[in-house]
């Protein structure tokens, strides 16, 4: 029997590439396919089929935001990821939602064909020249982790205002302190996280996942 499998990508001409290439020896069908993610959602409940071949950048909500849904509506199917892009954030932020497999658009259509057969058996796929850089960046947020863990819940609450734009004057307000107390609040998180200014301070929330960019 053959597996069933729908593409969500944002490219007819890509869509149709990859239908044919999975299609050739018949152990694989195509059974929808998506153009954005509102769509991908509709469908895979529609369809149900066993694995998704997601793509990251869609309309309408971004492969990452369709993951999300899948995983909180506890929808069954096998999500593999299949994307142009090799940055780390986009892999770590899937694999925290429960990715099954990760994969780059430029690998031979054997690979992808094996990657969809791993996960279909339960087990996990990562494109292997993406694995070191997987790793580098699980190590890097071990030591953020221990960062995070330093700062006291006076100091977590300032590095999220910051992350989200407030000014010294705002944060005080808000937390109902002095701007000399927020002053000396970053001064502390600065040391702990290793980082000299608001900006780096920001990206480093952002990156942890301290604030949400979506």
């Amino acid at each position: 029997m053959s597996i069933r499998v729908m593409l969500a990508d944002d490219h007819v001409l890509m869509r149709e590439g990859i239908r044919q290439l999975l299609e050739f020896d018949g152990s694989i069908e195509v059974v929808a396919e998506a153009n954005d993610g509102e769509e991908c959602l509709e469908k895979l409940l529609e369809v149900k089929p066993q694995v998704l071949l997601l793509d990251i950048n869609m309309d309408k909500m971004n492969g990452i935001e369709v993951l999300n849904e899948i995983k909180n509506r506890k929808i069954e199917v096998k999500v593999l990821i299949l994307t142009v892009h090799d940055g780390v954030e986009y892999m770590m932020k899937a694999m925290d939602l429960g990715v099954d497999g990760y994969i780059m658009k430029d690998a031979e259509s054997s690979e992808l064909k094996r990657a969809i057969n791993v996960i279909i058996n339960g087990e996990n796929y990562i494109q292997p020249k993406l694995v070191p850089i997987l790793n580098n960046r699980l190590v890097t947020r071990d030591i953020d982790k221990d960062k995070i863990d330093s700062l006291t819940s006076r100091e977590l609450e300032v590095l999220i205002q910051v992350a989200n734009g407030m000014f010294n004057k705002e944060i005080a307000a808000s937390l109902n302190i002095s701007e000399r107390t927020v002053k000396n609040h970053l001064s502390n998180i600065f040391r702990k996280i290793d980082v000299y200014d608001r900006t780096q301070a920001a990206v480093f929330a952002i990156k942890n996942d301290l604030v949400k960019i979506f």
